[in-house]
């Protein structure tokens, strides 16, 4: 394969740890490629936020390979075309990139490259990512087979590139180029590698030694969260050099205080095993992809129908549920919320509002920066129980608010209408009379809106209407045929027993980062 070869960068903008730059660069002169591709981000997952955080670490990537000899190449367009006009102009013999489990487009995609490829007698090598297994049969022995990709060597970057002269690098372009809509997102962490390593840097030697205890809630979340979440999504960092960067970190605390060491292994050890989830779900979409789409049991199907009205309202921050409300206000104003409070507000939209769960979907996973479909998906449907093998969570907005807000200091930040209510009132301030809400200078139904829904009675015949579709003995022969083809074998889950259709355990999920 001595010649050209393309290495063809999608949600891995970095040159550490990238194993189709390594073995590219053993075997001739390296064109590495971004394609900026318009039918992408014109899907009804992706936004401008998510694209500005793509296009700054395209532009740390591209230093980075000039320092090697070569900057990157962008070029807007369809992945095929653009391949075939470089093999036209190059002459390239090999096409190099990682797998990616993406949403349904990106995997339509792929299968139109992977023919043009074969048709041309082109030879392209996709390398894993991180601990996703592709044509995966079962889970047995999974989590062994992750635990050692993350123990292997890191990839070597290449010590030089050859420039490649009179070829044009392309502009990045913006949002705006690409077609998509202003998507303004004040409090948006920046892209780029050198980022992604100060945010991991500053996570496992200060941030976040309360890790464990402050996770949940999104008052200390933000900054005891480690935040490299769509760092990982883009891959300016990899997955195994963030586990063993951890590992390393753990090793380390041998020296020091034995108070201090103790917290920071709980800190650490969570923090892991979140990573270790983060794959899990991938691997679930990677294995049947129309989980993007389709409801896991199929015994769900066509359960809810969405309200216009209630998703909107959802989707603005206006609920009239004052923890919901600043959940969402904050996510649509910085792309970040904490796992905790995104479960929340994916089961809300669910059970209280009785919403589709692929509509509240695309509105949430236009708002993450960090959006990955592996995860994003798997949640979806896990938060809104058509998976079949989860429990039926359902959240109380009221409880989770004093739970993690008691004082309200997240509610006032976000939800500035109700500055003025009283702490007592917070949290359900339909419970003020009229005189109150003059009072507090906050009319329900003028100046914040009162709750679309009595949270209350929603859940409870969300609750019934959910658990009457699991009686059935039907119902549990799929959810075991699920369970096996997707299911983690360190759950502790047997086959159902009909007699005891509520047995599954909470089981609840963090994926924070």
């Amino acid at each position: 394969m001595s010649g050209l070869q393309i290495v063809w960068f999608k949600r891995d903008l970095r040159i550490q740890d990238h194993a189709p730059l390594a073995e590219a660069a053993r075997r001739g002169p390296v064109l590495p490629l971004y394609i900026a591709e318009p039918e992408l981000w014109a899907q009804p997952d992706a936004s401008g936020r998510q694209w500005d955080f793509c296009a700054e670490s395209l532009a740390t990537l591209r230093r980075d390979l000039a320092r090697l000899g070569q900057p990157l190449v962008v070029r807007t367009g369809g992945a095929v075309a653009v391949l075939e006009a470089l093999r036209r102009e190059q002459g390239a013999v090999a096409l190099w990139s990682h797998e990616e489990t993406g949403n349904g487009w990106t995997y339509a995609r792929d299968r139109r490259v992977g023919a043009w490829a074969k048709a041309h007698g082109l030879p392209w090598t996709e390398l894993p990512q991180f601990g996703v297994i592709r044509r995966l049969r079962n889970r047995d022995g999974w989590a062994a087979r992750w635990e050692a990709r993350m123990r292997q060597p890191q990839a070597t970057e290449p010590g030089a590139l050859e420039p490649l002269p009179g070829l044009d690098i392309g502009a990045i372009p913006t949002a705006a180029d690409l077609g998509l809509a202003p998507d303004p997102c004040p409090g948006r962490q920046p892209g780029g590698r050198d980022k992604g390593v100060g945010v991991l840097n500053g996570f496992l030697l200060t941030r976040g030694r309360a890790y464990h205890r402050e996770l949940s809630s999104p008052v200390t979340a933000f900054d005891a969260c480690s935040r490299l979440s769509p760092h990982l999504a883009f891959g300016t960092l990899s997955m195994r050099e963030v586990v063993q960067a951890a590992r390393a970190r753990m090793d380390g605390l041998e020296a020091g205080p034995p108070g201090e060491a103790a917290q920071w292994r709980r800190a650490i050890g969570a923090f892991v095993e979140r990573l270790h989830w983060h794959c899990h779900f991938i691997q679930k979409l990677e294995s049947q992809p129309d989980l993007e789409v389709t409801d896991a049991h199929p015994a769900y199907a066509g359960l809810r129908t969405t309200d216009p009205a209630k998703l909107a309202a959802w989707a603005e921050g206006r609920t009239g549920l004052p923890f919901v409300d600043a959940c969402m206000r904050a996510l649509i104003a910085t792309g970040w919320i904490n796992f905790r409070m995104r479960a929340m507000l994916m089961a809300v939209a669910s059970y209280h509002l009785w919403i589709d769960w692929r509509d509240s979907g695309r509105v949430l996973a236009r708002l993450f920066t960090d959006y990955e479909p592996g995860i994003h998906w798997n949640q979806c449907q896990m938060q809104s129980g058509t998976t079949g093998i989860n429990t039926i969570r359902i959240y109380n907005p009221v409880k989770q608010g004093l739970d993690h807000d008691q004082q309200g200091v997240f509610i006032r930040r976000w939800v500035p209408e109700l500055a003025g209510v009283p702490p007592n009132r917070l949290h359900e301030p339909w419970t003020m009379d009229m005189g109150e809400q003059r009072a507090a200078g906050c009319v329900l139904g003028r100046d914040y809106p009162a709750p679309i829904v009595d949270h209350v009675a929603a859940a409870r015949e969300a609750r019934d209407r959910v658990w009457a579709v699991r009686r059935s003995r039907a119902f549990h022969d799929a959810a075991d045929a699920i369970q096996e083809r997707h299911g983690s074998r360190k759950s502790g889950l047997k086959p159902s027993n009909p007699a005891k259709a509520r047995r599954r355990p909470a089981g609840q999920l963090s994926l924070d980062f």
